[in-house]
């Protein structure tokens, strides 16, 4: 079976996202995960879902595309540009995107990006994390994160904070896409917004697991998969 790739379209113009829409729905091997009208909603839907894809317009309100790249981080997502403005082409190419349609578009010039995105994501490693660390980057510095000393990460909005025995990080990361990639048999997922350590997990109850100390909240819907994880 053929795999989908997650497509999420962010434009503040209706009539835009409603083309990107149709055009997405013509390609098989595309599921669009939803439309957004501006980053901000975007990033919330990127910390709650996997993204493949992103079809993003560069003028929107408060946050713009190009400020919206610069916040992905570590989020391996394929960006796709499409705007009305030539004048971003060279730092949007420096920034990683992999095509950039210029608007008004047709259908064929939008298949050749999504092919240019797909052949991105069929090259792209299986992890972005070593077996024993990760890089986090916050803060304008890149913070190396040993799993040993990771005791549970914590989903706020479209942040999550990484605590530590030492100390917490806070950067822009997706929880569902760490959630992915963590180590299966180091990590676990217990709420919406938490990701616990297990070797750290110091006893459990109906309604929470203490990691150093600290009440982590187990969401109902989290119970069964994480007593199961732990049996």
């Amino acid at each position: 079976m053929k795999r989908k790739y997650n497509v999420l379209i962010v434009d503040d113009e209706f009539l835009a996202r409603k083309l990107l829409t149709e055009y997405v729905s013509k390609m098989d091997f595309l599921n669009l995960v939803t439309t957004c009208a501006d980053a901000t909603q975007a990033m919330e839907v990127l910390n709650k879902e996997q993204v493949d894809i992103l079809l993003l317009d560069i003028q929107m309100p408060d946050i713009s595309g190009m400020e919206m790249i610069k916040l992905l981080n570590n989020n391996r997502v394929a960006v796709v540009l499409t705007t009305a403005y030539s004048e971003y082409a060279v730092d949007a190419f420096s920034l990683g995107v992999i095509d950039y349609l210029l608007k008004p578009f047709d259908y064929a010039r939008f298949v050749q990006a999504i092919n240019k995105a797909i052949s991105y994501k069929m090259q792209e490693p299986q992890s972005e994390f070593s077996n024993d660390y990760i890089m986090v980057k916050a803060d304008y510095k890149l913070y190396k994160v040993n799993f040993e000393d990771l005791l549970y990460i914590e989903g706020q909005h479209e942040y999550v904070t990484f605590h530590t025995v030492t100390k917490r990080i806070t950067a822009l990361y997706s929880l569902k896409n760490l959630e992915e990639t963590l180590p299966k048999d180091k990590f676990v997922r217990t709420h919406k917004s938490f990701i616990v350590s297990i070797k750290n997990i110091e006893d459990i109850d109906k309604v929470n697991v203490t990691v150093a100390g600290n009440k982590i909240p187990i969401g109902l819907s989290y119970r069964d998969a994480l007593i199961e994880r732990l049996s």
